[in-house]
């Protein structure tokens, strides 16, 4: 089961330029792990400051890997200063859409909506 790990911080005003260099670096170590589908990082259009990393792993227990991986208590110890709140972090189950589906039909009324 594919599992996706999204990952959004937000640095600090002085410190874009730093933790945007140490994203790449992380993008270019993760991607060459084991069970490891994709390990991207993208920079909000409009605010510089906010960065989501997503990640897709074969299975679960490969995410768990990447936090074992001895570059990540580096990662963490060099980025953690930089950023202006904590890390938001959710771990998503990637939806079967192989298969057909039945939509049921809308129930609510006209008069509900605002």
């Amino acid at each position: 089961m594919v599992v996706t790990v999204v990952v959004h911080l937000t640095a600090k005003n002085e410190h874009v330029d730093k933790v945007k260099a140490k994203l790449i670096q992380a993008s270019r170590v993760y991607v060459k792990d084991q069970g490891t589908i994709n390990w991207y990082v993208h920079q909000d259009a409009t605010d510089p400051t906010k960065f989501t990393i997503v990640e897709r792993y074969e299975q679960g227990s490969y995410a768990q890997a990447h936090v074992n991986h001895p570059y990540f208590k580096e990662f963490c110890s060099y980025v953690n200063p930089l950023l202006a709140k904590p890390w938001e972090i959710h771990q998503l189950v990637e939806l079967d859409t192989s298969n057909e589906v039945e939509v049921p039909p809308q129930t609510w009324s006209d008069e509900t909506k605002n």
